[in-house]
């Protein structure tokens, strides 16, 4: 579970480095967006590692969500018995509500994801349209419903990550008491750039800074 949650912490800082080039403008937003298909050509065809890393990503993002139920499935025949105090730690809740729930609303976001932004099933503009054009239609002053919605979602996203991280620290045996307070304020780093990256360009458009 560690393993590839570090993978999909790594695609989602290089992907966050990428939407923010929208802020360069439409020429620099669209040039990237082609050269994500073009990569390796023309020793590889067309969209060859970028079908790679989508690939890498689809089996990492299963293996994760296996390993999260089987961790918790293992978990739960440990104990079958429930402990008798029944008031639960602040990591013990906040590791069921946001980890568990969180990823299961995070699963349904990387799907509606994956319709509007990379099949443009939902998109407002379709296939038609260029990435920019997409982009800026997608999250209108007038759609602020979807705005809100990818907000929601990129907040959960954050919480997961900052969880997430520090449990990875925990996991590959990186935590000692003189590192503790390092690799806390470094997963908490990590999960607020990524949030507010993310959360940059929806809010630019919709509030007009961007379109």
């Amino acid at each position: 579970m560690a393993v590839t949650g570090g993978v999909l912490v790594l695609y989602l800082v290089a992907h966050m480095v990428g939407n923010l080039k929208i802020f360069l403008g439409a020429e620099d937003f669209n040039h990237y967006a082609h050269w994500l298909r073009t990569i390796g050509e023309p020793a590889v065809p067309h969209r060859t590692v970028l079908t790679l890393v989508e690939v890498v990503l689809g089996v990492s993002i299963i293996l994760h969500m296996w390993s999260a139920v089987s961790l918790a499935r293992r978990a739960s025949a440990a104990r079958p018995v429930k402990y008798q105090a029944k008031k639960k730690s602040h990591a013990q809740g906040y590791a069921t509500h946001t980890m568990r729930y969180g990823g299961v609303i995070i699963a349904v976001y990387v799907v509606w994801h994956l319709l509007d932004l990379t099949f443009f099933v939902v998109n407002p503009k379709g296939a038609d349209a260029t990435p920019y054009d997409r982009m800026v239609a997608d999250f209108d002053p007038s759609r602020w419903y979807i705005t809100l919605w990818y907000v929601i979602a990129l907040l959960l996203v954050g919480l997961h990550l900052r969880h997430g991280i520090w449990s990875a620290f925990q996991t590959l045996g990186l935590r000692t008491p003189r590192s503790e307070r390092t690799l806390r304020a470094l997963a908490g780093t990590v999960a607020s750039v990524v949030t507010l990256g993310f959360v940059s360009v929806p809010l630019s458009i919709t509030f007009g800074w961007v379109s």
